[in-house]
C-alpha cells in the first residue's frame, strides 16, 4: 500500500508522540486501516477525527508492514449527535465494536455499508426507538462476518422453522417454543424482528441486545476488551434510562 485513497469512517483514535494521533478508519474495500495524523490531536483535527465522521483518507507508507502516515478531509461531520447522551453512546460503541473487532487490512463491505446505515440511522432519527434495532442487526451481522454467525434458520432440536423464540448459548442456533419446554430458563430469548423485519418494541429490543452482547462477549471481545465493553454498557443503561 505505497499510496491508498479512499472514503473511510472514523473507528478510533489514540494518542501517539506529543500532538499526534493513530487513526483507525473502515474503509469500503480495505476494511480497517490504521495510519498516524501529524497534528492529530490539535484543533483543527480533533473535530475531524471525531469517531463516526466520514473523512477522504490519503494513506502512504513505505512497505506494507510499516504504519501510514494519514491525512484527512472531513466528507460529513456527525459531530453535533455527540452531544445527546443516547446518539453519543450509540456512535461511541459501533465505532469502538468495529475498531476492536475487525483485523486491519481485511475487506469488509458489506459492514463498511451497514456501519453507515447504523451511523446514518442515528443521525436521521435521535430518538433511539428510530436506530436500536438496527445496532442489534449491526452487531448480529458483525457477528457473522467473523465467523460467528448465529443459526436462526430453524430449530436446532426439532429441526422445523417455526415458532422459533430461543437461542441457545451452546451452539448459537435457534430453538422453537416445544424444542424449549423445560429449559427455557437455560435459553436466550430470540426477539421476532430478527426474524420477521422491523423496529420491535423495547422489551424486544433489549432481549436482543442481550442476545448478541453475549456470544459478542464469549466469541468476539475477549482479552483486554474491557474498556470496549464499558462502552456498551453506558449505552444499554442509557437505553434502559430512556424507555425506563
Amino acid at each position: 500500500m505505497p499510496v491508498l485513497i479512499t472514503s473511510g469512517i472514523v473507528c478510533a483514535l489514540r494518542a501517539h508522540g506529543e500532538h499526534g494521533a493513530v487513526a483507525r478508519l473502515l474503509t469500503p474495500d480495505h476494511g480497517l486501516v490504521a495510519g498516524y495524523v501529524r497534528g492529530g490531536r490539535s484543533r483543527a483535527l480533533r473535530p475531524v477525527l471525531l469517531p463516526g465522521n466520514a473523512v477522504k483518507a490519503e494513506f502512504r507508507a513505505r512497505t506494507e508492514d510499516q504504519l501510514a502516515s494519514l491525512t484527512v478531509e472531513l466528507e460529513h461531520s456527525r459531530a453535533p449527535l455527540l452531544g445527546e447522551p443516547l446518539p453519543a453512546a450509540a456512535i461511541d460503541w459501533a465505532c469502538a465494536l468495529t475498531a476492536a473487532a475487525l483485523p486491519e487490512g481485511t475487506p469488509y463491505p458489506t459492514l463498511y455499508e451497514a456501519l453507515d446505515g447504523v451511523l446514518g440511522a442515528v443521525e436521521a432519527a435521535p430518538a433511539a426507538r428510530g436506530w436500536a434495532a438496527a445496532l442489534v442487526r449491526y452487531e448480529l451481522l458483525l457477528l457473522a462476518e467473523l465467523g460467528f454467525g448465529l443459526d436462526l434458520s430453524r430449530c436446532a432440536a426439532t429441526g422445523t422453522a417455526d415458532d422459533l423464540a430461543f437461542v441457545s448459548p451452546r451452539s448459537a442456533a435457534a430453538v422453537s417454543r416445544a424444542g424449549a419446554e423445560g429449559y427455557e430458563a437455560r435459553l436466550l430469548p430470540l426477539p421476532p424482528f430478527l426474524l420477521q423485519g422491523g423496529a420491535g418494541h423495547w422489551p424486544q429490543i433489549m432481549d436482543g441486545l442481550r442476545l448478541t452482547g453475549f456470544f459478542l462477549e464469549r466469541s468476539v471481545l475477549t482479552e483486554r476488551r474491557a474498556d470496549v465493553l464499558a462502552a456498551r454498557e453506558r449505552l444499554v443503561d442509557r437505553l434502559k434510562r430512556a424507555v425506563a
